[in-house]
């Protein structure tokens, strides 16, 4: 199946409304690129990268702004060294009417290199809310997390929900992305059980090169069986090929019941390019 050549879209094409896309700092170009292809307003989260500084993601955050989207710059707590350099950071996306949504997650170094140890605390601290954050964005796992228990995860993702909701903050959940619909939509409904309302960003990943798929894939825990890959599209036999997400899509879509799930929305990581993503959204929504 060619991924730039999408098929019939989805049973419940709200799934697709305001769909959310993700790029680094160093990805403007990409995005000054597509920029005709994303509906104006779309949601554009700036990821953070261990290679990348501050200035870069606050130049990408900005760029997105005066592109006509809606910048959500990550910030990675234990990677932040201070107090200060959070609220420069914070500071900066407000100077460029930026700041109204971040995404706080932990981070990948497994000690804090400053005073904020996770998400959480990211959140507790005040912060955002007092440089002008009014969303923000929290990690979730369907498929669990390789060096964090499940018991853990779900505690987590509670605390967090309690906290922006104290200091009334809006917030949704952004999912690590999969290959496999069905787990995905028994972990929503696990986070309804959970008394979690907050709106959910199922992480799909755009088309890209079956061996780049599978390398993220790898890097970040995400189950890539014989069965799964099958489900998906992809070809353990031939790395040259590539995937997009339309079989996910319609397979999230046939077992979407808003009644149960709640509000659910689309997040694609662009690992095949924001152009080559933008282009395969617009034609599975029609928009082209």
């Amino acid at each position: 199946m060619n991924p730039h050549s999408p098929s019939t879209p989805a049973t419940h094409p709200s799934l697709l409304d305001d769909f959310s896309l993700e790029m680094t700092g160093k990805d403007v170009p990409g995005l000054e690129e597509a920029a005709h292809l994303v509906p104006p307003g779309t949601r554009i989260n700036v990821t953070f990268l261990g290679n990348e500084d501050q200035e870069a993601r606050l130049g990408a955050a900005l760029a997105a702004k005066c592109l006509g989207f809606r910048p959500v710059p990550h910030v990675s707590a234990r990677r932040l060294t201070s107090r200060a350099e959070f609220e420069a950071f914070l500071g900066g996306l407000r100077s460029g009417d930026a700041h109204t949504d971040v995404f706080a997650v932990g981070g990948d170094p497994a000690r804090p290199q400053g005073p904020y140890p996770d998400a959480l605390s990211l959140i507790e601290s005040g912060l955002p809310s007092a440089y002008g954050v009014r969303n923000i964005g929290i990690a979730g796992y369907p498929e669990g997390h390789p060096a964090i228990a499940s018991d853990v995860l779900w505690a987590t993702l509670r605390k967090k929900s309690a906290a922006v909701a104290d200091q009334g903050l809006g917030a949704d959940i952004v999912t690590q992305f999969g290959f496999d619909a069905d787990p995905v939509l028994a972990w929503i409904e696990r986070v309804r059980d959970e008394g979690i309302t907050l709106p959910v960003r199922v992480g799909v990943p755009g088309p890209a090169g079956v061996r780049r798929l599978l390398n993220y894939a790898k890097r970040f825990g995400v189950g890539t069986s014989t069965s799964i890959a099958r489900k998906y599209g992809l070809s353990l036999t031939n790395l040259m090929g590539t995937a997009g997400p339309d079989r996910f899509l319609h397979t999230l879509a046939e077992g979407y019941t808003p009644a149960r799930h709640g509000e659910v929305k689309i997040h694609f990581y662009t690992f095949g390019g924001l152009r080559a993503t933008s282009e395969w959204v617009a034609g599975f929504t029609g928009g082209t």
